[in-house]
């Protein structure tokens, strides 16, 4: 194998790439988003600088994901702080649980999403949207929202906020330990085709645990939950920040 035959591989192993060459299309990308007010404080330690606070409010999000081009299915949770960067709105990825490697590595080594393995869940129980998170075998978070009670009118406002831009911190290591990487990354989906939202009653509980720390921002008051469901593409990032240069 020469050299240009190794720049043309799209992710390690080499006999048997983890995830091909991006952008990725998602189809009928299922979201439950539950939202409550949280500690003002811990927000601030949360963001790394230069993000700022837009607030108080946070969410925790449960996606099924049964079509993913390259990635296959998969489920996951994420917490998200909203934020802003140089005056512009965007939401900071926290920390994100997946079940399945591809979307996984992928996840992390293209975008820096702050990705564990995890055993998320999202389904529909009777009259019931239920999302569950398991974690090293302890329940860590669950929610509930109730099925599909009221549409918003206007479905444009869910397509702008799906475009809201998200910010991870990507830190990979150098050979000897120190970073190679270490950079805020903004993603924008594209191609967002809304086609159902609904809005409604929901509630949230998270239990601590040391590696799964979603409790770390306590619930301190239950504001409603947001079901959406729809196709999307996922296109590569750009740098917003490099605390290295």
């Amino acid at each position: 194998m020469n050299k240009q035959d190794v720049l043309k591989l799209s992710s390690m192993p080499l006999q048997s790439p983890t995830y091909p060459t991006g952008p990725y299309k998602f189809f009928n990308r299922q979201y439950m988003i539950i939202q409550y007010r949280s500690d003002p404080a811990m927000i601030r330690k949360l963001l790394p600088e230069p993000l700022q606070p837009d607030g108080d409010i946070v969410s925790v999000q449960w996606l099924d994901l049964p079509d993913g081009e390259g990635f296959g299915a998969y489920s996951a949770a994420a917490q998200t702080i909203p934020c802003t960067l140089n005056g512009e709105k965007c939401n900071f990825l926290v920390q994100m649980y997946v079940d399945n490697c591809p979307p996984l590595a992928g996840g992390r080594e293209i975008w820096g999403y702050p990705m564990k393995f995890g055993q998320p869940k999202l389904v529909t129980e009777s009259d019931t949207l239920t999302g569950e998170l398991v974690y090293a075998g302890q329940k860590v978070a669950s929610g509930t929202m109730v099925y599909k009670h009221s549409s918003p009118n206007d479905l444009s406002e869910i397509e702008a906020m799906l475009k809201r831009t998200q910010v991870t911190l990507k830190l990979i290591p150098d050979i000897d330990g120190t970073p190679a990487i270490a950079q805020l990354v903004g993603i924008n989906f594209d191609k967002i085709v809304v086609k159902g939202a609904w809005t409604g009653r929901a509630r949230l509980e998270m239990v601590p645990a040391v590696n799964c720390p979603m409790a770390d921002l306590p619930v301190h008051e239950q504001l409603g939950g947001l079901h959406i469901v729809t196709d999307m593409t996922l296109p590569y990032g750009k740098v917003l920040h490099d605390y290295l240069a």
